[in-house]
Order: structure tokens, then C-alpha cells, then sequence
């Protein structure tokens, strides 16, 4: 399977030269319909790039703290290149599916899916320092008629830089028609977490990519009673 930052990569002049493959999503043009095949067949991609600012590396907090499930990640190694931020960001999903069941995709809990059975959404893995190939999740298209929605978010560790020190991109990209790129460039220095872009199952043979960019100080919990997905979660810490 190609991954999708060589997919990318692959397009990238037709799509930077003539600009007819590739959508951004913004305050003033929030919305894409994506139809006929491409809505329902293969896998839609959905990936998460990030870049930092330099600046000297912060101290590791003896204790770290967010809004999960469960707490099973190990810490971040301490090899961190000097000059570059410890930022961390996870992408990952919340999914209501036909039958009304809730749930959440995410590196935090080892929630990392499945495409073959529900929640038919897959994260690739997790990486934590922004590497070229970022953060991938699948969706199974040739299931999408069990999706209402799924909610795509962005989090962060409440110990290190918040959004306004990244330069952060979510790319989603269907088997054909254009990608969609939506930046999360606004400044929210105090935000722990952004819902990214809400894609809904509309019920007449396409999906609906929406644009939403709404960054919380909070986190899972927060976004969960922002959109009523109604899922109970509780306070994780995580220890050296």
C-alpha cells in the first residue's frame, strides 16, 4: 500500500502547478461534497503534518496530564534534537456509526482501530515529532454506509507548546477527485485541542467534508460535549 505522503508526493507538481487537484478548506469556502466513487470505494486518507519552531528544547514536567480513555503510550524519548520543540500532536477521530454506537480512534489507549471491522477506521501509528510522512489514518470506504460522522481532531500534551508554536496541515485525500488541506494556522496559544473537519454520510451517495478548526483548552472531553457524541471519559495522568 502507497503511503499517503508518497501518494502526495507523487502529485505534487500537477497539483502546485495547476492547482486543480487540491481544495483548502476555509472560513469563507468551509465545505466539500466528495461523490460518486470516490465516496465509496477504497480508502479515504487522512493525514496530519506538522512542523515547530526552533527554540531551546522546555523541561519534561514529572507528570503529564490530559482527558483519555486509557493511559498506555510511553513517554517521548529524551534524544530530541537541540533547537527544536518537544511538540507532540496526535491526530484522531471520534465515530458515531448507523447503529448509534460511539467511539474514539487515537494513539492514547493503543485505540488504534480497525479497517476490516467497527469502527472501520485505522490510525497508522503514532509519531511524535513531526516526521515527513506525519500521522495517516484510513478509512474504509466500502463501509460507508455504517458512518453518520466522524469528528477529525487534533490534540496536544498540556505540558508543551500549544498550536501557535506549529505549523500544522490535515490533508484528507479520497482514491480520486482532488485532496482537501485544511491548515490549523490560527493562533490559539492557550488550546490543548482542535476539531479539524467534521465528515458526514448524507444519505444520498456522498460524504460531506466540513470544515470546523475549533480549538478547545480542554481536551477529548471537551470536543466529545461540543458535538453530543455522548461518550464518557475520564482524568489519565501520565508518569515518567
Amino acid at each position: 500500500m502507497v503511503s499517503v505522503w508518497e501518494f502526495l508526493k507523487g502529485r505534487r507538481n500537477s497539483v502546485d502547478s495547476g492547482g486543480q487537484f487540491k481544495i483548502t478548506l476555509t472560513k469563507s469556502q468551509p465545505q466539500h461534497a466528495i461523490t460518486g466513487p470516490a465516496a465509496t470505494t477504497g480508502y479515504l486518507y487522512v493525514n496530519l503534518h506538522w512542523t515547530s519552531r526552533n527554540a531551546e528544547r522546555p523541561g519534561v514536567n514529572a507528570v503529564r496530564r490530559f482527558f483519555d480513555p486509557r493511559i498506555l503510550r510511553p513517554l517521548a524519548p529524551d534524544n530530541v534534537p537541540q533547537g527544536q520543540l518537544n511538540v507532540d500532536l496526535d491526530l484522531a477521530c471520534m465515530y458515531e456509526l448507523d447503529d448509534g454506537s460511539t467511539g474514539v480512534v487515537q494513539p492514547l489507549g493503543g485505540f488504534f482501530g480497525d479497517l476490516n471491522q467497527p469502527p472501520y477506521v485505522k490510525l497508522s501509528g503514532d509519531d511524535v515529532y513531526g516526521a515527513p510522512s506525519g500521522e495517516t489514518m484510513y478509512v474504509n470506504l466500502e463501509k460507508k454506509d455504517r458512518f453518520r460522522r466522524l469528528l477529525i481532531f487534533v490534540y496536544i500534551y498540556d505540558d508543551t507548546p500549544a498550536f501557535d508554536r506549529t505549523h500544522a496541515t490535515v490533508t484528507i485525500v479520497p482514491q480520486s477527485g482532488p485532496r482537501l488541506e485544511i491548515k490549523l494556522d490560527e493562533r490559539a496559544p492557550a488550546a490543548r485541542s482542535c476539531a479539524v473537519v467534521l465528515i458526514e454520510n448524507s444519505g444520498d451517495g456522498q460524504l460531506t467534508v466540513r470544515r470546523e478548526v475549533r480549538y478547545v483548552h480542554g481536551f477529548q472531553s471537551d470536543l466529545d460535549r461540543l458535538y453530543g457524541f455522548g461518550m464518557q471519559w475520564q482524568r489519565g495522568y501520565k508518569n515518567p
